[in-house]
């Protein structure tokens, strides 16, 4: 099974080398629309093929280029059908559910954003069609994503390693509790909600 799997990574990181860094960002930009590709994958190809920094850095800005491509389509096209749906009815689940999506703190939906296993397309939805005000999305993408690339980027690399080395998990919990003290910082300084 080991062979098969270097065998693959070794086949893909060629390919995705010889097709340039360009490559990389499609593949991240095109899993943001279509969530059952693997972004576990496609990170850990980025950053076998381009280096640790540079293939972090077009994980990503991909993501988050990705995540607002995303948000901003719901937005703009889904979010008036979904108002006018939700003024018909007036006892609606479904109103206070994006009520509770449009107002969730800041930090929250940073930590959100940035658990790995956590649903990104779901959320990119669900912000894009609330009222969450674009800005907040938008910086809580830049915070939460930082740490979801580098967990993707460093298990993918060595998963197996990376599930009993305490020092991973532990660098992972660190980055989870900076990038929840980073939107407290933001939060307090935007006034944000």
């Amino acid at each position: 099974m080991k062979e098969i799997i270097d065998y693959f990574v070794s086949n893909s990181t060629e390919i995705l080398v010889e097709l340039g860094p360009l490559a990389g960002v499609f593949l991240i930009i095109l899993e943001s629309i279509l969530p059952m590709l693997p972004l576990s994958v496609f990170i850990t190809l980025n950053i076998i093929s381009f280096g640790s920094i540079y293939g972090f850095l077009i994980s990503w800005l991909s993501t988050i280029l990705g995540c607002m491509l995303s948000f901003t389509l719901f937005r703009y096209f889904f979010q008036k059908k979904l108002d006018f749906f939700i003024q018909k009815k007036e006892k609606n689940r479904l109103k206070n559910i994006m009520s509770a999506i449009s107002n969730i703190s800041f930090s929250n939906l940073v930590l959100l954003i940035a658990l790995p296993f956590s649903p990104a397309f779901f959320i990119n939805i669900a912000s894009g069609l609330s009222k969450m005000k674009t800005t907040k999305f938008f910086l809580a993408i830049i915070i939460g994503k930082i740490v979801m690339v580098y967990f993707w980027g460093y298990i993918g690399t060595t998963f197996l390693e990376s599930l009993t080395n305490v020092k991973i998990l532990l660098q992972i919990i660190l980055l989870l509790g900076i990038a929840f003290f980073l939107s407290k910082l933001v939060e307090k300084k935007l006034y944000m909600k």
